[in-house]
Order: structure tokens, then sequence, then C-alpha cells
């Protein structure tokens, strides 16, 4: 390696060695509940709730609502069409911008938090039409304790058939099994969902059994329950 190609590498490795730090202290900040991200999720739901337009929170931030927590940097927001066109009428200009002209996604631009706009109707995963499709918020939204969230059976059934049909979705298989442990939820629970994503929701309850399995130290491990 010559001393100009070395010399170009020592920013580099600080500018990523810093990249670093910034994410372990935003993720104690998110933690705390003191994250950008927390603070524009209330925000968002503020605006909402005052111009009375239904929603809700899906995907990430609903996790942790309902009690897996784990870090993320954007806002999943359902709403209907007119939903959309009602909070881009209030919102834009109003500390809000498009991620691009003419895109459904927002972005707060006070905390620099993306918030991707999923619709009514349309299909998780590959986006093709299958028994699974996003709901209608103001007929499924249920109140959290500080925002609107899809019920926790309809959030994993949009999971696993996002997983399912799209290979770059695998993430959402994964969100469901640590769901699965972290709420110790029963198998039984299958029987509250599509039967499309039911078998697909027994190989995660295996897995998560499974994998609670190996696991030595009670601590780290939460219980799954037939």
């Amino acid at each position: 390696m010559s001393e100009r190609s070395g010399a170009k590498d020592v920013p580099l490795a600080a500018e990523r060695e810093q990249a670093f730090w910034d994410g372990v202290q935003e993720s104690r900040r998110f933690f705390k509940g003191e994250a950008d991200v927390q603070q524009a999720l209330e925000r968002l739901a503020r605006l909402l709730e005052d111009n009375a337009i239904p929603y809700a929170i899906v995907d990430a931030m609903a996790l942790n609502e309902w009690g897996y927590r784990r870090v993320t940097v954007d806002v999943d927001l359902l709403l209907t069409r007119e939903g959309l066109k009602a909070l881009k009428d209030v919102a834009l200009g109003r500390g809000y911008v498009e991620k691009f002209p003419g895109s459904r996604g927002l972005r707060d631009a006070a905390a620099g938090v993306t918030i991707d706009v999923l619709l009514a109707g349309e299909y998780p995963g590959d986006g093709k039409p299958k028994p699974v499709a996003f709901p209608d918020p103001g007929q499924a939204a249920v109140r959290g304790q500080r925002v609107a969230l899809l019920p926790l059976p309809a959030l994993i059934e949009l999971k696993l058939a996002s997983g399912t049909s799209a290979p770059h979705r695998l993430k959402d298989l994964a969100d469901v099994l640590e769901l699965i442990r972290a709420l110790s939820l029963p198998r039984a629970t299958a029987q509250s969902l599509d039967p499309s994503v039911r078998d697909k929701f027994e190989e995660r309850w295996q897995a998560a059994r499974s994998r609670r399995a190996r696991v030595t130290t009670p601590l780290i491990a939460s219980p799954v329950t037939e």
C-alpha cells in the first residue's frame, strides 16, 4: 500500500468510527425515548389527530409500541388515499416536505426523519394481490399508549405476507420471530391470523421455541408458551 493510499484510508477510517459512535449515541437516545424519530412520531400523530385524519403507525415504530424494542430511524404510516391528500394539505410547507417531488412519502424537516406512507388496499411485500392487504386505518386502527396502531394480529399478518412474498423483506419474518419471543405469544395466535399465513406463523413459532431451547441463561430468553 502506498503512502498516498494510506493517507486516504485514515480519514475514511475516522469517519466510519465516528459514524459508529454516532449510531451508539442515537441508540441510547432511542431507548430513553428521546431520539429524533420518536419526537417526529409524536409531532406527526398530533398533526393527524388535530385534523381528524385516520391513520395507523406500522412496522418498526409499531413493534416498539407493542413491546418488541428495536431501533429505527424512520416512521411508517398507513393512510387512505384521501388521508394522504388531507395530510399533505395541512403538512407541506408547515414543517414537512415531500421526499422528492410528487412522492407519497414525507420528511420531517426539523428532525430530518423520513415518513414512509403505505396506502390502504395495497399489498405488502412484492405488491402483488394476495389474501392479506393493508386495511383501512379508520376501521382497523386501535389506540396504543401514544399513537394509533394496527391490532397485533393485523401487523403480524402483514409482516408474514411481506416476508414470504419479497426476498428483500426477510427482516419482516425475523420481526415476527422476535415478537413471539418478546411477547411470549402462544401457538394459538395463528388461529387469529388469515389462513394464508398461519403455516408461516407456525414455522416462526417453532423457530422461536427452538432458539429458546438453545439459550441457557434464563435472563436472556423469553418464554414461549403453547
